[in-house]
């Protein structure tokens, strides 16, 4: 998938919270990569600024999300450009 359409779908996601992903809002936009590195997704949403909500739910921000899929698609560790 390239990186432009990849970024639209993120940002465009039609997410609870204006914010970003709740988990199971990920857990559903990761059935749309079944051949995701999980291993590498999970290392790279590790330690990311994130949010709760009224809920008590975490919510992650959609450029954790992005980066964090960037690299389980890719197969690859974070980039310190990409960590926030």
């Amino acid at each position: 998938m390239k990186k432009e359409s990849l970024q639209q779908k993120i940002y465009s996601y039609p997410t609870e919270h204006e914010a970003g992903f709740t988990k199971k809002e990920i857990n559903t936009l990761l059935n749309d990569y079944p051949n995701v590195n999980m291993d590498k997704f999970n290392d790279a949403m590790m330690g990311n600024t994130c949010m709760v909500n009224d809920k008590g739910e975490i919510i992650n921000y959609h450029c954790d999300v992005l980066a964090a899929l960037r690299c389980g698609i890719e197969n690859r560790g974070i980039k310190p450009y990409e960590f926030d």
